[in-house]
This record gives C-alpha cells, structure tokens and sequence, in this order.
C-alpha cells in the first residue's frame, strides 16, 4: 500500500466457494483510503465475485460460503451481528449497465434516503441538489427532475446512478465495469469524476480496459486463475508499479496483451 495512506478495507486469507466450487483463495491485501483501487485480470478469474465481497452482495447468491477476515475501517464486514443494511449504506454499488430505476430523476436520487427514514421534502430536495452537483449533472437537469431517469442518455444514466449512490453518503464506491458499455466521451467524464471523489470517497473499480486502470486507480490488484481453476491474487501494489515493474511475470503478460 502507498505508505501515508490509512487502510479503509483488509482482507485476510479471505476464501469464496459457489458451493463445491472453490471461487477466491487466500485474498489477503490493504486497501487504501481515499485512492482508486484497481482489479484486473481476464475474464471469469473472480473480479466481481471480489467486488461483491465487499458490501455482502454475494450473500444473495444460493451456496454461497465465505471464509478469512474482512474489515470495512477495522470492524467485521462478516460478523454474525454486523447489520448488512447500514453495510450497504456505508458501502455503495455502481454496475455495468445503468440500472436506472423507471421513475423521476428526482426519485431516483432521493429513493436511498427515504428507505434510511429521511421524509423532509426541504431535506431531500438538498440531497438531490448535493448529489447531482458532485457528478456534475445538476446544471443540465435542474429543470427537468420530473422527467423520466430511464430518457436519459447512457453517459448520464451511469453518473445519475453514481449520484444514487452517493445519496446516502457512503464511504466506499463500488463500480463493477460501470464504463465498459459507455462511449469515450462519456467514459472520460467518469473516469474524470472518479479523481475528483477520491478527496471523499474510498472507489473500487473492476476493470477490463488497462489504460483506464492507469489513468485512474492509485492501487492495482491483478487476479487470475491457477492450474487448479480457483481465482487468487497475484500481485498487488501502487499501479504505475504494478505496470512499469511487475514483480511477477504473469502480470507482465497480462498488461501487456499476451493472454487474457
């Protein structure tokens, strides 16, 4: 981990199984507060499956069985008291494709809040401002919050799920390959909001496009899988590191497009 920077998540020996299935092995890293994480590696190796560990999405997955430690700010994600609704509240989730719920814009944003009790009109319509203005799409549908999210191009879809997220002010942004259905344009005003949330916001992102895992994360964790089918990681450092000067020859030829 970049030295000065505090852990904000721990993993320790951590292990996945889909019921027989051994999935993740021994996911043991630090990860930095207020910096973008990165996960690479090919295709089907446990990207997501890692991503998920860490708001207990994988929980709804029948036979699903985890094992190791995770820490979200020292306290247990897994302990058997832990209250996986405030979990998720601390801890959002951005997906692949906007999933951009069919009602307002403005009850796209505000939906968080009033699930966590929040009824203020005065109060909601401040998160929605606030919310908005943080991904920079205030200005442009200011006058239109009554309209129809689902009407919204996909670019904006994506930061208007981004500002859902960030409603119920979590500490953590998960985005799972939430700018691989996006054109350029679109992906750059991402990528470009994801520096400027990183001086709030611990972001993970799941990544299969190299250039943008360089562009943006401060950290890189590279997961493949090993003869016996089973994901692990195989090397985890600060990412100009991680691409100038892998330690292992794996993540050499992945980065460099020789499998994967």
């Amino acid at each position: 981990m970049e030295t000065g920077r505090k852990a904000k998540i721990i993993t320790k020996a951590v292990n996945l199984y889909y019921g027989e299935r051994h999935a993740l092995k021994d996911i043991t890293m630090d990860i930095p507060e207020r910096a973008v994480t990165a996960i690479i590696g090919p295709s089907g190796c446990g990207k997501s499956t890692l991503l998920r560990i860490f708001n207990r999405m994988n929980d709804l997955i029948p036979g699903v069985k985890i094992n190791g430690e995770i820490l979200l700010d020292n306290i247990p994600v897994y302990d058997k008291n832990a209250d996986v609704v405030s979990l998720r509240k601390k801890v959002g989730m951005v997906f692949q494709k906007p999933n951009v719920f069919p009602m307002s814009i403005y009850d796209n944003i505000v939906i968080g809040p009033r699930h966590h009790g929040i009824k203020n009109k005065g109060e909601l319509d401040k998160i929605a401002e606030r919310s908005l203005t943080q991904v920079a799409l205030w200005d442009e549908l200011k006058d239109n919050l009554k309209n129809p999210g689902q009407a919204l191009s996909p670019g904006q879809q994506q930061r208007l799920c981004i500002a859902r997220a960030l409603a119920v002010e979590p500490d953590v942004i998960l985005m799972d390959e939430s700018c691989s259905a996006l054109d350029p344009e679109s992906t750059m005003k991402i990528e470009e909001l994801m520096l400027e949330l990183i001086k709030e916001y611990t972001i993970l992102i799941v990544t299969h496009n190299m250039e943008q895992a360089l562009r943006v994360s401060d950290m890189a964790a590279f997961i493949m899988i090993d003869d016996e089918k089973v994901g692990r990681l195989v090397e985890f450092a600060p990412t100009a590191e991680v691409f100038s000067s892998p330690k292992d020859p794996r993540t050499e030829d992945y980065i460099t497009g020789r499998f994967g």
